[in-house]
């Protein structure tokens, strides 16, 4: 059963060497992030103090896959030499760069995850069964969802000005700040896709793994610095089910 998850961008300018002199610009928003994992590794749900029986950590890739625990995280194809563990094993594969961010994160707070990677094209009914599957894989679920939103918002985003890419954004924040999946899970993936935004099937994945409503929510962050839907929330399961 899902207990709790969170929700943060994978860009790579998120990781301060990365964006150099530009670091300072993402600083409220790399706080959010850290705020929203340091929550997820933490007690989720009641009875207090009792965490989750399994992380897992869940963002676009090419396919829809699992990652073994010799999969490695990497920036070197973005500029930056930094792998995570510094020397993997031969036959050890990079993990895409969704989940590379989320270990980046993960890694700030010592924590370790399952990786599991869902195709940007997958359809609504795949990531919801996949969210369905992952949410079944224990007693106590939590899950870190890696995906920006639009890359759209603005003439110099890497998708150009699109006058829809913003109420697209601003129905994500809604559906984030009200727990709403069943929002997620009607996310047009054509127009997501013409939005370039990167995060709706692991968005939808979510939604299948949370099921409907019993969640209280927290939107941490709704930003869009460089064109690009950027979004941190924290979901935690209500009531004593739990």
């Amino acid at each position: 059963m899902l207990v709790s998850a969170a929700v943060c961008p994978h860009p790579p300018i998120l990781v301060p060497a990365m964006a150099g002199e530009a670091a300072p610009e993402l600083d409220a928003l790399r706080a959010a992030c850290d705020e929203a994992v340091a929550r997820l590794t933490g007690p989720a749900g009641p009875p207090a103090g009792r965490p989750a029986d399994v992380l897992v950590v869940v963002g676009g890739g090419p396919g829809t896959r699992s990652y073994g625990p010799d999969a490695y995280a990497t920036l070197r194809p973005y500029g930056l030499d930094w792998t995570i563990p510094d020397g993997p094993k031969d036959a050890a594969e990079a993990l895409p760069l969704s989940l590379t961010i989320g270990r980046w994160l993960l890694e700030r707070r010592g924590a370790g995850a399952r990786y599991e990677a869902v195709a940007f094209d997958a359809s609504p009914e795949e990531c919801l069964t996949l969210g369905r599957r992952l949410a079944g894989s224990a007693d106590r679920v939590a899950l870190l969802v890696m995906g920006d939103g639009s890359a759209c918002r603005s003439e110099k985003a890497p998708g150009y000005l699109d006058e829809r890419a913003r109420p697209y954004d601003a129905a994500v924040a809604h559906a984030f700040g009200d727990a709403d999946a069943a929002a997620l899970a009607a996310l047009d993936a054509g127009l997501s896709r013409e939005l370039r935004a990167a995060g709706r099937a692991a968005w939808q994945v979510l939604a299948g793994a949370a099921g409907g409503t019993g969640f209280e929510a927290d939107l941490l962050a709704d930003e869009a610095p460089y064109g690009v839907g950027y979004f941190v929330t924290v979901w935690s399961r209500t009531g004593q089910g739990c």
